[in-house]
């Protein structure tokens, strides 16, 4: 298994160098699709095995301490151990399928929009991508995703929220969800929070994969110097699954800090609304005043717990699954 993770390794390293010289631009942009395909798989991987932290972190987001409809959680285990045990595991599975697929599509299009916004970045370049190339690459994936996902994360947090104390008839399902809402909200109610969503797609993004490009060279020189090696050869070949796990998991971080209150204030935008049809909040400054109102910073940063135990081994999952898958991928492609 080592010598097949490598061997799918050397071969990842060795197009992603040879990717960024203009000479292979026109023979790596036809196959775009191997980095949609390995990023929609990273991101089906993911959603599986950390959907729980997630349904927990949503409900303490848009916990104000003002909302009658929703449990008292004490923290991240009590509210694991009461959701299991008065709503079962499909409770702790709730919004699963919007979470899936909505995490698949968003990893896949980015991923995909990510590496084509590189490579015209890079046209005429000999040299590598600067930071903020890559930043500018980031931030305009991670808007293309937004307007793609909006109504698909805003079912996933409405049904992640249905629990016993609610007394309005709770969505089915994706598809009944969706009519629903368009039928008693209308159409524009799908697109709920887009403005901190686009705010946190596009500086979150922006944030994890500039540091995990820049990072990734670090490592990459720093090992290059310990085996006294031309890092422009030698990288295909020093980095391993742990590599990927440590700068996926470091990228994350910085990124989480830095954007968690534009999670919050979407959450709480897009909470169903009362039975007499009336929002909770109005648009974001709405939120941003209530909750420094009645909640101060801490308010911003209810739910960071669950929120980390979810992303971080989330994030080294997905780049573990995309840079293998990628490699696998590849490997293919030169032997056909």
């Amino acid at each position: 298994m080592r010598q097949v993770v490598a061997l799918f390794l050397f071969f990842d390293s060795f197009f992603c160098q040879r990717s960024q010289t203009s000479s292979l631009m026109m023979s790596d942009s036809k196959w775009q699709w191997e980095n949609a395909t390995a990023g929609a798989v990273a991101g089906f991987a993911t959603v599986a095995s950390v959907h729980p932290l997630d349904v927990v972190r949503t409900r303490f987001q848009v916990d104000d301490g003002r909302v009658l409809n929703l449990p008292a959680y004490k923290n991240t285990a009590h509210a694991i151990l009461n959701i299991a045990r008065l709503e079962g595991l499909k409770g702790l599975y709730a919004g699963f399928f919007p979470a899936v697929l909505g995490s698949t599509v968003s990893w896949g299009l980015y991923f995909f929009f990510y590496s084509r916004a590189k490579q015209r970045y890079s046209k005429n370049r000999d040299e590598k991508l600067s930071p903020g190339l890559h930043l500018a690459s980031a931030a305009e994936a991670g808007a293309l995703v937004c307007f793609c996902t909006n109504p698909i994360w805003l079912v996933k947090t409405r049904l992640q929220l249905q629990n016993p104390l609610h007394q309005t008839r709770p969505y089915s399902g994706l598809y009944d969800a969706v009519k629903t809402i368009m039928r008693e909200e209308g159409w524009r109610a799908l697109y709920k929070g887009i403005v901190p969503s686009l705010f946190l797609q596009v500086s979150h993004g922006a944030v994890q994969f500039t540091a995990y490009e820049e990072l990734r060279k670090v490592i990459v020189d720093f090992k290059a110097k310990q085996r006294k090696e031309d890092c422009e050869i030698a990288d295909t070949q020093l980095l391993n699954s742990v590599d990927y796990a440590i700068l996926g998991g470091s990228s994350k971080i910085a990124a989480i800090i830095l954007t968690y209150p534009f999670q919050v204030i979407r959450s709480r935008l897009q909470q169903r609304p009362s039975m007499e049809g009336i929002p909770r909040y109005m648009d974001s400054w709405h939120v941003m005043k209530e909750t420094a109102r009645f909640e101060g910073v801490r308010g911003f940063y209810k739910g960071m717990t669950p929120n980390l135990l979810k992303n971080v081994p989330a994030s080294s999952i997905t780049f573990i699954v995309y840079e293998n898958v990628l490699k696998l991928l590849k490997l293919g492609r030169t032997r056909d």
